[in-house]
């Protein structure tokens, strides 16, 4: 089946593709962005970036520019598009949010095209873990200030994380109620690791962004500038 992925930037997009590389045959990462096209539309992740991640996967990146108000309609009609072009079935990786997965099944039924949520109804740590352990690497991009500070902005997915998250008593360990969201820069997937550094952090509303900036092969690599 010729698929796409629905592209967050993050660590649950990122296994869901791991997951499903041999079963299907992923061409696309799709990935809406704001209105500006300057940022993805939920992590906030700078659309360069984004692009970085898809040329280090060999995958061709889909980006739409919409408002929330336009979202599901924009989302829709891309999904057209990609049913013409002969794509018959999308990748989620929503976990356990009955909601989301009535909404990218709704999307994906107007298109024709069948949702795959590889990651549906499991546990959440053994989920992390697997990430961790794949080889693959990712930071902290977005909080949800109800529920983490600033300080987490920055912070790679690694087994100390783990072990911090769960501490706080009040968070889901994957994020799964977005209470984080990541950027991946590396794994088995990665034709390279990609190279950035730590820019501003912002305020919009109650997420709190980190801005991450691309660097050149001569720059800092792999985040030495968090």
């Amino acid at each position: 089946m010729k698929a796409f992925v629905s592209w967050s930037s993050g660590k649950e997009s990122c296994l869901s593709l791991f997951r499903t590389q041999k079963k299907l045959q992923v061409e696309y990462l799709f990935n809406m962005a704001a209105e500006d096209g300057r940022h993805s539309r939920s992590h906030g992740i700078g659309s360069d970036l984004i692009q970085s991640q898809a040329d280090a996967l060999g995958l061709a990146l889909i980006q739409r520019n919409s408002s929330w108000p336009d979202y599901e309609e924009t989302f829709k009609k891309t999904l057209v598009g990609l049913k013409e072009e002969g794509v018959t079935a999308g990748v989620f990786g929503d976990i356990d949010v009955q909601a989301h997965r009535d909404w990218v099944e709704g999307v994906c039924g107007f298109a024709g095209i069948k949702a795959v949520l590889p990651l549906w109804q499991e546990q959440r740590e053994p989920l992390v873990r697997e990430f961790i352990d794949a080889g693959f690497r990712a930071v902290v991009v977005c909080v949800n200030s109800r529920y983490l500070g600033r300080e987490w902005l920055g912070r790679e997915i690694d087994d100390k994380f783990i072990a911090d998250i769960k501490k706080t008593g009040t968070s889901d360990i994957a994020g799964e109620r977005g209470e984080y969201h990541t950027f991946v820069f590396d794994g088995p997937l990665f034709k390279k690791p990609l190279k950035f550094s730590a820019g501003e952090k912002r305020q919009d509303n109650e997420y709190c962004f980190l801005e991450l900036v691309g660097r050149s092969n001569n720059d800092l690599t792999n985040g030495d500038g968090i």
